[in-house]
């Protein structure tokens, strides 16, 4: 791997850590923390390769509308995971971004 690469994936990992259960974000927030504003899909793409049963709370990333992005399967547990911190979603899996945005 080279290292801008490596070092943007670590810096995703190190923010999505840092959300805060009951909050949530969106990909282009964490990819503009991690200092490359035009990589949401790159975040995208780190957290979908992420090992089932990971530690690191990459349901609380949703895209830029606060919905969640996954079809099928994948809705579901992410849905269930973030009602389970109290998060309120609608049935198009849509969250307030207003109400749980995290404030960095």
């Amino acid at each position: 791997m080279d290292e801008p690469t490596d070092s943007f994936r670590q810096r995703v990992f190190q923010i999505i850590a840092a959300i805060p259960a009951g909050s949530i974000t969106t990909y282009g927030e964490v990819a503009l923390l991690a200092g490359s504003p035009r990589a949401a899909r790159q975040v995208g793409g780190i957290l979908s390769r992420l090992p089932e049963g990971t530690a690191l709370p990459w349901h609380r990333v949703l895209n830029r509308h606060g919905g969640i992005s996954l079809p099928g399967e994948g809705f579901r547990r992410q849905k269930a995971a973030l009602e389970a911190e109290g998060i309120e979603i609608n049935d198009q899996g849509t969250v307030s971004l207003e109400r749980y945005r995290w404030q960095w």
